[in-house]
């Protein structure tokens, strides 16, 4: 019951922001083309705001490749509508300089809208393999580690994506793999079918939740990972080969992961790696003796030029970061959320190398 209603409360906010980006793009049309706004235009400007929301709850509900496919349709719209309103915008700028005829500019606003979409469609298909060294003090022999995040299986992406990255990340032979939250999208009922590539991976695998995990129900995440090798880290550390792995949970607690550092047992002096979706709380983590945190939850922005905004509520975006000692790497992410497109940025499969750090 609780995950519905928080269903249908994001929903229900959800509706209300589209509602008012359709509003913007529909006008921006009308204006365009000189197209009269009768009731009948605003009816179907409703009909399409509520297009996303009624198709993921079709989803939810009863799932086949009819729906999937209007569920695609109405997110692709998501994205869509926002390029529409970016080159609207930079008409509208424009003509305070340049003499620009509605039609000729509404013309062109279309045919490049199709083209960027069609783009960060195709973009949003591609898995690039993002290496780095980081060195580290203490570990026995270098580390190959592969870092999954933010793979959003739902209805858009599911098991021919998670087949197809459990194949990539088994061609870059690593020794452990470790998912840092987001491994579900909540767009669509799971099943225990959907997961069980992961099977194939042929080294252990570590897994911390994210956002998603808490909106679609932990214990229904846990049913469908459980019959996998998949091994969930639960606010605790494992050791492997010498080095510590520790896992800690998602939360919107403020300090969360300082106070749950105090509380999981591990030594300082020994090398570890700290799994945490949220790329927040570097400082904690290096005051708690973790030499490598690894995180997601940005996606570098998805679509830009959203990576401007999300740089401000998290300043560490995409990549590696070095704060006294400790590095944070921060994943774009290995699939998408909403808008199944990529502009500025990619879906990516970290292969992160851990060399032994000489000290003399």
């Amino acid at each position: 019951m609780r995950t519905i209603l928080q269903f249908f409360a994001f929903m229900s906010i959800f509706f209300l922001a589209f509602l008012a980006l359709n509003y913007v793009v529909f006008l921006g049309i009308a204006a365009l083309f000189n197209i009269p706004t009768s009731t009948g235009f605003y009816i179907l400007m409703i009909l399409v705001a509520l297009f996303y929301p009624a198709s993921a709850l079709i989803e939810r509900t009863v799932s086949n490749i009819f729906t999937r496919s209007l569920y695609t349709i109405s997110s692709a719209w998501m994205g869509i509508s926002l390029f529409l309103i970016y080159f609207m915008v930079s008409y509208f700028i424009l003509s305070f300089f340049f003499k620009i005829s509605p039609l000729t500019a509404g013309i062109v606003i279309i045919i490049l809208t199709g083209i960027v979409s069609a783009y960060a469609i195709m973009n949003s298909l591609f898995l690039d393999i993002n290496k780095i060294e980081i060195p580290m003090s203490g570990i026995k022999d270098d580390l190959r580690i592969v870092q999954l995040s933010d793979i959003h299986i739902g209805s858009i992406r599911n098991s021919g994506y998670m087949e197809k990255i459990v194949n990539e990340t088994n061609k870059l032979n690593p020794q452990v793999v470790l998912i840092t939250g987001d491994m579900v999208d909540g767009s669509a009922k799971l099943h225990t079918e959907t997961f069980k590539a992961i099977n194939k991976i042929k080294v252990p695998v570590f897994f911390v939740t994210g956002n998603h995990e808490i909106y679609e129900g932990l214990d229904e995440v846990y049913r469908v990972l459980d019959p996998t090798k998949t091994r969930i880290l639960k606010n605790e550390m494992v050791e492997l080969g010498g080095l510590q792995i520790i896992g800690v949970e998602y939360s919107f607690g403020r300090d969360y992961l300082k106070q749950t550092l105090l509380e999981i047992e591990f030594q300082k002096d020994k090398p570890s790696i700290l799994m945490y979706h949220l790329p927040q709380e570097l400082k904690a983590a290096n005051e708690a003796g973790i030499d490598l945190q690894l995180s997601g939850h940005t996606h570098n922005g998805q679509i830009y030029p959203f990576n401007l905004l999300v740089k401000l509520m998290f300043p560490y975006l995409n990549g590696l970061y070095g704060y006294n000692g400790t590095h944070l790497y921060v994943s774009a992410g290995t699939g998408t959320w909403g808008p199944p497109m990529r502009l500025g940025s990619r879906c990516e499969i970290t292969l992160i190398e851990l060399k032994k750090k000489i000290v003399f």
